[in-house]
This record gives C-alpha cells, structure tokens and sequence, in this order.
C-alpha cells in the first residue's frame, strides 16, 4: 500500500487554474465574515466593556489571537505541501519544543530581566530556543541536493524529543512556585496587556510569511510532486529551502509570544481545501484569515467559559479542533 510520503500530499491534484479575478472573489468572501469574528470579539468578556479594557486588554489580544492564529494556519498549509504529510503542522519540526525549553530555562533563572526592546527575557529565550532547534535540525537535514524531507521529519521528531527531556529536567530542578507559570505557559495563551507582544512578533512575522508568499505559485507546482515541480522549472531544493526558514521564523515568534496553541495549523487548512480547491493562491491567505478568526473566537469563547476563571485557549483549540479533525478524517474515508 502505498504511504502518506510516497503518495500526493492531501490528495492535491492538478485542477484548472483560477482566474485572478475568482480569486480575488473567493478570498473577499473568506474577508467579510473573519472580519466580523474579530471585530465582535473586543465586546466579548465576563466584566463590562469599558474604553480602558476594551483598548488596553481586550484590542491587543484579538490582534495578537488574529495574527497568531493565521500565522500556524498558513504554516501549516506550507509545511503540509512541502513536507508530503497530511498531518503536518506547524510544530512538527520541534520548533516549539524549542521554543518551551528556552522558556522553561527562563522560568527557572532567578532574577532574570533582560530586554531587547519590546522582547522580554522570556520572549528571548523562547526565541532562541526555537532558532537553535531549527537551525540544529536544518543542519541534520540538509543535503548537497537539497534538503531531506524524511530526514527533516525525523530530525524534528528527535530534537522534540531531546527537549522534551530537558524540560523535564529543568522541572525537577525548578522551585514548586515556578512549576505553576511554566504550566501556564505549556498550555498556550492570549492573556496581554497592552500592545508590547503585538510589536514583539510583527518584525519576525513580516520575513517569515513573507517568504511564503512569494512561493506561492511553487507550492502549487509541489504540490503536484517533485518530479513535476522540477520539470516545470521550479528550484525545488530553494523552495523547501526557504518556505522552511520562513515558516520556522513565524512559528518560532508566535510560539515566544503565546506559547505553543495547536490544532489550528493542522485543522484550518484541510477545512480550507475542502472548501476552496487547492489552488494555494487561494489556501495559504484564507488560511491566514479563517486561522486568525478561529483563534480569536476561540478565545473570546475561553474568557467566559469558565468565568471568573480564564481558560488557556491552547486547550480550548486542542477540544474543538480534535473531534474537527477526526470529523475531516472520517470524510476523507
């Protein structure tokens, strides 16, 4: 029988090429109701909305939810390609466990406070914890030719593994204080005040997608395979090449910021094809947008759930996106 690598990627197959203009039509109908989640969602909370809670905490994390969440989805759309695996996302690389144990180590220093602008010492390190994964499994991965897909899997297979190891670790050594905020932060969250987080993750947002954007026109050749993507003049080692630094810069910012929330890029992209096609002009944008508007109401729905308390939306996207993904597989059967 035939595997996930060795057949197309999401069952991607050649379809006719829409027109710009249709285009432009199907992502203006995705715009007007994402829009409208996030535009409600600031009215949305257990305590009165008052202009200081509305611009000062409710405004900055709506912007944050959006940008975080379009940013996994459309991740996840490009690594699912790239990567030949339906079930790719934008944590399959290890980024995020990198990203954890830098934050871990963090949590655990005494007195830690250094700043570089609006980057706080957790901010950093979380950074450059996923910088030393990424750059650790790129290395292990990359060939003359190119880079290893089965290689690149299973190198971020192993460094999640190996960091998984060292978080533990830097919990057994931690104070039982400590435990709780690096828990919290496991669990992925929204919960900001002001707009130093927002300005935080635009610088590294802006290269990483990007860098997806303009390969856009090659995913769709990719998407077709490599044998066929070479044969249409794609640079298809250059494409992997920089789809992977550019969604691993994005994934590396966003899980610094709010810390490491799934499902959103594994579910918001097959829900994407199965409504629009494949064309990835079309799915690496609505893909943003539908990823943004999830996150954001996702969030909206975890502030009063469970009020007064306020639920991680890591585990609320991990509760709705589950039995979605299940439903998505069960389709595809």
């Amino acid at each position: 029988m035939p595997t996930c690598a060795s057949r197309p990627a999401l069952g991607i197959r050649k379809s006719s090429m829409l027109s710009p203009r249709r285009c432009s039509w199907i992502l203006l109908a995705y715009l007007a109701p994402c829009l409208a989640v996030a535009g409600a969602a600031p009215f949305v909370g257990s305590a009165a909305t008052t202009p200081d809670i509305l611009w000062s905490l409710r405004m900055p994390r709506v912007i944050l939810g959006f940008l975080a969440g379009g940013t996994l989805a459309a991740v996840g759309a490009a690594f699912q390609v790239i990567l030949r695996n339906p079930l790719a996302e934008p944590y399959t690389l290890g980024v995020a466990s990198g990203g954890a144990l830098g934050a871990a180590v963090a949590f655990w220093i005494p007195g830690l406070a250094v700043t570089l602008g609006p980057l706080s010492s957790l901010q950093l390190f979380s950074l450059a914890g996923c910088g030393a994964a990424l750059a650790l499994i790129y290395v292990l991965a990359h060939r003359p030719h190119g880079i290893s897909m089965s290689t690149l899997l299973l190198a971020g297979v192993t460094i999640g593994i190996l960091c998984g190891a060292l978080i533990m670790l830097v919990r057994f050594l931690a104070k039982p204080t400590i435990l709780v905020a690096m828990e919290r932060w496991v669990m992925g969250g929204l919960d900001i005040f002001g707009y130093r987080e927002v300005a935080a993750l635009v610088p590294f947002l802006l290269p990483g997608l990007g860098l997806l954007a303009v390969q856009v026109p090659s995913l769709n050749h990719l998407s077709l395979g490599e044998e066929m993507a070479a044969g249409h003049g794609v640079d298809v080692a250059a494409v992997q090449r920089e789809v992977f630094l550019g969604a691993g810069l994005a994934t590396a910012a966003v899980v610094s910021v709010a810390g490491p929330i799934g499902f959103v890029g594994l579910i918001v992209p097959h829900a994407v094809r199965r409504l629009s096609g494949f064309d990835h002009r079309i799915v690496l944008p609505a893909s943003f947008l539908v990823g943004g508007a999830f996150l954001v109401a996702c969030d909206a729905l975890a502030r009063i759930i469970v009020t007064p308390a306020e639920m991680p939306v890591g585990i609320l996207t991990a509760l709705i996106g589950g039995p979605i993904f299940i439903r998505i597989l069960l389709a595809r059967k």
